[in-house]
């Protein structure tokens, strides 16, 4: 899925990637809640669960993982490295999973970078998920509008 006007590429990858997963996982998230290469690989192991990957050159910048169950798809994390963000990168990620029937996903509501890309991916509020993080914050659950 190369693009023209894009520097990077996207890879589905598997379970082997966890480790590589959960260093992204906590270079994005540093401070925040980071998930470690065993809860990668339990997601991973999982029905129609499937990570994919972004590559510049041979350097891993991001990914997106999702899970689909029938007509429904949950965006369990996305991760772009800061040193790579404002590329396009996490907006191809997430439109690589448009499409895959209704899409959902929690965001932190302090998370405002996250929230515009959402919605400028065709996100819309659906509700409100109270104490939903390890710290008490809230998340906002979205869902994908083009359904």
């Amino acid at each position: 899925m190369n693009s023209p006007e894009k520097d990077f590429q996207l890879r589905v990858m598997g379970i082997e990637c966890a480790p590589l997963l959960a260093a992204l996982h906590e270079v994005t998230f540093r401070g925040g809640e980071v998930w470690d290469a065993t809860s990668f690989a339990a997601l991973l192991s999982g029905p129609g669960t499937e990570v994919t990957l972004a590559v510049i050159d041979t350097v891993p910048v991001g990914f997106i993982l999702a899970r689909t169950i029938l007509d429904e798809t949950e965006i369990l994390t996305l991760a772009v490295h800061p040193d790579f963000r404002r590329r396009g990168i996490g907006q191809a990620l997430v439109q690589n999973v448009l499409g895959k029937g209704k899409v959902f996903l929690e965001v932190a509501v302090c998370n405002n970078q996250a929230a515009a890309l959402y919605e400028k991916c065709g996100f819309v509020k659906a509700g409100l998920r109270r104490g939903y993080y390890r710290d008490g914050s809230d998340a906002l659950v979205l869902v994908s509008s083009d359904v």
